[in-house]
């Protein structure tokens, strides 16, 4: 087995409010990711990488090919239907991406077949398809590089050519006016890449002559777009952490400049529902910290002067509305659980819709076409995969459309079940499982997932690519720690900025009391996490090492404190919200006692295998690069500190889902053979 890696040291100065921090490693950031030391360290990373999966037992080979079994020959999606058309990709067993389709008059056309790009290149991904009112253009975007720069270019559906039009560097899913003559987009900075502008390009056109019609200037503030349910409005939505301002463009009408909805206010965010010419339903959390909805119309500008529709309730979170009808659907939650409750607007009634698993996952879907009294909504589970429901509200009944073929997967062969868990400062955490039938809970080897950043729920989805473990006898473990919004906003609130330590100590404390319910091997504890969850894994075990016999951790955000005082790193001022600026003394010295980079430590760590992309645009590569090598060097145990860095492909790593199912499989190796390393016989 060849030695690790050891990068040279040059001591770099960072200053801050009189504070003095040495980075060593800092000379491994190359923007332009072209420097040949850089790359050749990379590269050296991977070989030790490799070595080491090459001296175990080859867990990935057998994975990979498990989950080749689980798909069947040819999928096909859901799909969508547009002005009587439907669209719909299908991927057969062996391809990496998508192909596209539509039926007209019951023939399927092709569209794009992603896999030839792909072929091409070494990366290639649509993010969008959008097909013109009429049908006769279809507007996709792509990225080739795994940057998420996504370009936007056009085919016509009669030659099934793909038009001159290009327009790059931009957020990706562009909007169409009514008329089929013009696309709506927003475009990101080069550097920052932020989308802070939005632009008209008129079909048959050069991307130079396109209209600027709204240009961000403050940094804090990202755009995205969105097509009014009525499909009479372009929203631009104009966001931050706390506040948001939305203008309208009229699809009749897109080269005029947007309306202002409601002008941004601290603290203030709000979303809109347009169901006809003068009727706005507006999804609030003025003076409402779980939302409330308003009833408007266009001119109506000041918040005291709607009607409330809904009031607030402290014990229930708004997500999303639907008008339909003389009905709003609402996603809510309730009790850290996703629930979809219907409101009678001539009534003023309510009721939900039930479900029986202990946990789960439901969010309203696209409705294909407007029928009358119908929804479409979509379920999944931990033990139930993805599946499309239409709601009938005559009926008060659902009827399944659709669910993803599972090759194999029995129901039967798996149970889940929710704890709520208490934590150091008595509050209490949700916890969900996944198990095979009849294993020894107590004694099996566990993986706990978390997340708890930017307020985004993670709830029980099926997720295929978990069973290999699961069958293999391991525990999997969701933890629905603070910084989470599962349980509302202040769960959220009391996981952010001044409060973050909160994740970190949550994630801890939740494991241990686990534990000491029989649930889980406590010399077989393992943990994963991507991104922010990235960052997690680096805070838990610098706090508590010996917790933990490995970690997974992917793009992970671990040099907090010197990405968030640097505004030319992309997405840095967009997100002050979350983490707070460095620049205030305050915010600095918080995040300096949590950053995991900063307070790596003389510590007995647990092996850890990192894996990041050269491209990523979210977390940049040199991040978990610098990590790694600093994590090795303070290391005291003889544990294993790998690194595997794609030289290509970006924030969710390779191009196709046959490479992706690679770099699962790997990951899972690693803790694979970790969990049998004290067994003369592996019990799995």
């Amino acid at each position: 087995m060849m030695q690790p890696p050891r990068p040279k040291k040059l001591p770099y100065i960072l200053e801050q409010h009189s504070h003095y921090r040495t980075d060593n490693y800092y000379w491994l950031r190359d923007d332009s990711r072209t420097n040949k030391e850089v790359l050749s360290y990379l590269k050296s990373e991977n070989e030790y990488a490799d070595q080491w999966f090459k001296s175990k037992r080859p867990y990935s080979d057998e994975i990979t090919n498990e989950l080749i079994q689980q798909i069947p020959d040819e999928e096909i999606s859901f799909g969508f239907i547009n002005n009587k058309i439907k669209y719909f990709s299908k991927i057969k067993k062996n391809d990496q991406l998508p192909s596209y389709f539509r039926l007209v008059d019951g023939k399927e056309e092709l569209l794009i077949d992603a896999n030839i790009n792909l072929k091409k290149q070494e990366y290639y991904l649509i993010q969008s398809v959008a097909p013109s009112p009429s049908n006769k253009y279809v507007a996709f975007s792509e990225d080739n590089t795994g940057r998420r720069e996504f370009t936007i270019k056009v085919l016509n559906t009669d030659t099934m050519d793909v038009l001159d039009d290009s327009i790059e560097l931009t957020s990706g899913a562009p909007i169409w006016s009514s008329d089929n003559n013009y696309l709506i987009y927003s475009k990101k900075d080069p550097i920052t890449l932020i989308s802070d502008s939005v632009f008209v390009h008129k079909i048959g056109t050069n991307s130079s002559e396109d209209k600027l019609v709204y240009k961000e200037i403050d940094l804090k503030f990202n755009i995205f777009l969105s097509l009014s349910k009525s499909k009479d409005y372009v929203y631009i939505n104009i966001d931050s952490t706390d506040e948001n301002e939305i203008r309208l463009i009229d699809t009749k009408n897109p080269l005029e400049s947007p309306i202002v909805f409601m002008e941004r206010e601290d603290n203030h965010l709000y979303y809109l529902d347009h169901i006809e010419e003068d009727v706005f339903f507006v999804l609030s959390n003025k003076n409402s910290p779980n939302f409330h909805i308003l009833k408007s119309d266009i001119n109506t500008k000041n918040i005291k002067d709607m009607s409330v529709v809904i009031p607030h309730n402290d014990l229930v979170f708004i997500n999303n509305i639907y008008t339909i009808s003389n009905y709003l659907i609402l996603e809510v939650r309730k009790n850290g659980l996703p629930e979809i409750t219907i409101f009678n607007l001539i009534t003023g009634s309510q009721s939900d819709i039930s479900f029986e698993d202990h946990a789960y996952d439901v969010s309203l879907s696209s409705n294909n076409e407007k029928e009358n009294l119908k929804f479409n909504y979509s379920y999944s589970s931990l033990t139930c995969p993805e599946s499309i429901y239409s709601y009938d509200l005559d009926k008060n009944k659902s009827n399944l459309l659709w669910q993803k073929n599972i090759v194999g997967f029995d129901k039967a062969d798996y149970e889940d079940k929710r704890l709520f868990v208490e934590v150091r400062d008595g509050t209490k955490v949700p916890v969900i499982f996944l198990s095979k039938v009849g294993i020894d809970i107590k004694n099996a080897p566990i993986l706990f997932y978390g997340y708890g950043s930017y307020g985004i729920n993670i709830d029980a989805t099926f997720r295929s690519s978990i069973l290999p473990l699961i069958d293999r006898g391991f525990v999997f473990a969701i933890i629905n720690i603070r910084g989470g919004g599962e349980m509302g906003k202040q769960w959220y609130e009391e996981g952010r900025l001044l409060n973050k330590m909160n994740t970190f100590n949550d994630f801890n404390d939740v494991i241990k009391s686990v534990l000491n319910q029989n649930i889980g091997d406590s010399s077989k504890v393992f943990a994963r996490g991507g991104s922010a969850g990235g960052l997690l894994m680096g805070a838990i075990i610098n706090l508590e090492p010996s917790l933990y016999k490995g970690i997974l951790s992917g793009v992970p955000f671990v040099d907090v404190l010197t990405t968030m005082s640097d505004p030319t790193i992309p997405l840095t001022t967009f997100e002050y919200g979350e983490w707070g600026n460095p620049a205030n003394m305050n915010e600095y010295n918080y995040i300096k006692e949590y950053s995991p980079y900063d307070n790596i430590g003389n510590y007995n760590y647990p092996a850890v295998f990192v894996t990041s992309s050269l491209y990523d645009s979210q977390v940049q590569y040199f991040e978990p690069a610098k990590y790694i090598a600093k994590l090795r060097e303070y290391n005291q145990s003889n544990n294993n500190i790998i690194m595997k860095m794609n030289l290509i492909g970006g924030h969710g790593g390779l191009s196709g889902r046959l490479n992706q199912f690679k770099e699962i499989s790997e990951e899972y190796s690693f803790i694979l053979n970790l969990a049998e390393e004290d067994n003369k016989k592996s019990p799995l």
